[in-house]
């Protein structure tokens, strides 16, 4: 493995946000790059399985939270010009028509090249997530965990 290391800030729930993050992990991967992804605030909606999503344990707002959110990655709105749905959908179209896969093969191909998912511990705790509502393979990681593996890595990118 190469001693180059990235570290990405994940904050958005933007679909092409999240898109643009995952193409330049699996990216950083294939250039045998140690690739860690801390997923803060809106950006935990991406590691969400909604197989495991539950309302146990949580307050009101936590349970409005868990309701009133895109229940994973391929749910996300676009950043710009979602026009209710609309805008996406002719992304996805546009994506489909020159063979690009989804956020959610970016994903899964992250996940296989060994890319390092890690949540927020405070995120998780104020938004009302718990690690079992994740998709497999999340870390659980606090701010001076965080901030030590992003001053380790040669290239920085908050998103």
């Amino acid at each position: 493995m190469s001693d180059q290391k990235t570290n990405l800030l994940i904050f958005s729930a933007d679909y092409d946000k999240a898109l643009a993050a995952f193409i330049i992990a699996n990216g950083a991967r294939e250039l045998d790059m140690e690739t860690t992804m801390f997923f803060a605030f809106w950006g935990l909606l991406l590691l969400r399985d909604p197989e495991k999503m539950t309302l146990e344990d949580k307050s009101l707002y936590e349970q409005m939270f868990t309701l009133t959110t895109p229940k994973d990655a391929a749910h996300l709105p676009l950043s710009r010009m979602n026009m209710a749905g609309l805008g996406k959908m002719m992304l996805l179209d546009m994506m489909e028509d020159e063979d690009t896969p989804g956020l959610p093969a970016f994903i899964k191909g992250a996940q296989n090249k060994g890319v390092r998912f890690c949540a927020c511990q405070l995120s998780l705790d104020i938004m009302g997530f718990k690690l079992e509502e994740m998709i497999p393979g999340v870390e659980v990681m606090d701010v001076k965990a965080y901030i030590k593996d992003a001053a380790s890595a040669q290239l920085q990118l908050f998103i």
